[in-house]
C-alpha cells in the first residue's frame, strides 16, 4: 500500500510533493524519478475517478513516493472508497466549520465510532481481511483526514476546525480563497496572504501539520514563498501542479528554440 504521508508530515522539511491533475501512471513516474516525496492525486479537479486514482497510486507505491487523494466533496461513501483502494490519506476539499472536519474524520472510523462502511475485500486489506480485529486496529492508525481550508467561512472558522480531533494535516487553498474574497484568483494579495498566515498560526498551535499550496510556475517565487512559510513553521509543500510544471517546461523550450 502507499507510503505513509504521516511520517513526511512530521519529518524535517523542506518536504516536496505536487498535485497529480494528468490521468497517467507515466507521469506519476516522472513525480517521484524526479525527487518529489510524494503527490496528491486530483479527484476533484481531475477528469477522472477512483478507478484511474488507485491506478496512479500504484504508481506512486511503484516509485516509492506517498500520495493522498482529494475527493470531489466531503461525503462519506467517496472517502471510504479511496480508503479501501488502499489510498490512507485523503484530502477533503471546502472545510468551512468544525462539523464538516469532524463529519470527514468520522468517515475514516469504522462503527461504532465513525461512518466507514466494512468490507473484509478490499485492497487496503490484502482483499481478504482474515483478522477484521487487527486490521481495523492498524487501518485507523494509519489512515488520515487533511482538510482544505478555502473558503471565508473556512477562515472564520479556522480555530474551532484545528479543535478538531482526529485531523492529520490541513492545507490552505489560497487561489480558492481569493475568489471567496472577491479578489478574483489573485492569490498574491496582502489580505490572501494575512488570512492564511493566520490560519497557519492557528494550525501550528494546534500542533496540526500544515500542507502549504505553493502556485508559481517561477521557481524562484516558489522559493521566496517557501522561503516566507518556513519562518511561519511549515515544513511540507506542494508546488504547483503536474500540469503547471509539464506547461512551464513546455514554454521554455519553446520561448528558447523560438528565440535561435
Amino acid at each position: 500500500m502507499t507510503r505513509d504521508l504521516s511520517a513526511l508530515l512530521t519529518s524535517e522539511g523542506p518536504v516536496l510533493g505536487t498535485w497529480s491533475q494528468i490521468a497517467a501512471p507515466e507521469m506519476v513516474d516522472l513525480i517521484g524519478l524526479n525527487g518529489f516525496r510524494f503527490t496528491i492525486i486530483d479527484c476533484e479537479h481531475g477528469v477522472f475517478g477512483i478507478e484511474t486514482a488507485e491506478n496512479l497510486a500504484r504508481a506512486a507505491d511503484a516509485n516509492d513516493i506517498a500520495c493522498a487523494v482529494r475527493v470531489p466533496r466531503n461525503d462519506p461513501v467517496l472517502i471510504m472508497k479511496a480508503l479501501d483502494a488502499g489510498i490512507r490519506h485523503v484530502v477533503i476539499p471546502n472545510l468551512e466549520s468544525a462539523a464538516d472536519a469532524a463529519r470527514a474524520v468520522a468517515a475514516t472510523r469504522f462503527a461504532p465510532h465513525g461512518l466507514r462502511g466494512a468490507c473484509p475485500c478490499c485492497r487496503s486489506g490484502g482483499h481478504f481481511i482474515r483478522n477484521w480485529d487487527d486490521y481495523v486496529t492498524a487501518e485507523e492508525a494509519r489512515v488520515g483526514i487533511i482538510g482544505l481550508v478555502e473558503t471565508v467561512e473556512g477562515n472564520r472558522a479556522i480555530r474551532e476546525i484545528c479543535e478538531t480531533q482526529g485531523l492529520r494535516a490541513l492545507m490552505f487553498g489560497p487561489f480558492d480563497l481569493s475568489v471567496s474574497m472577491g479578489l478574483n484568483g489573485n492569490w498574491r494579495h496582502n489580505d490572501v496572504r494575512a488570512a492564511v498566515t493566520d490560519m497557519v498560526a492557528c494550525a501550528t498551535e494546534a500542533e496540526i501539520p500544515v500542507m502549504m499550496p505553493v502556485f508559481s510556475p517561477d521557481p524562484s517565487e516558489c522559493g521566496e514563498l517557501m522561503a516566507f512559510w518556513r519562518e511561519k513553521g511549515v515544513d511540507c509543500f506542494v508546488i504547483g501542479s503536474d500540469k503547471i510544471l509539464i506547461a512551464s517546461a513546455f514554454a521554455e523550450w519553446t520561448t528558447g528554440l523560438a528565440q535561435t
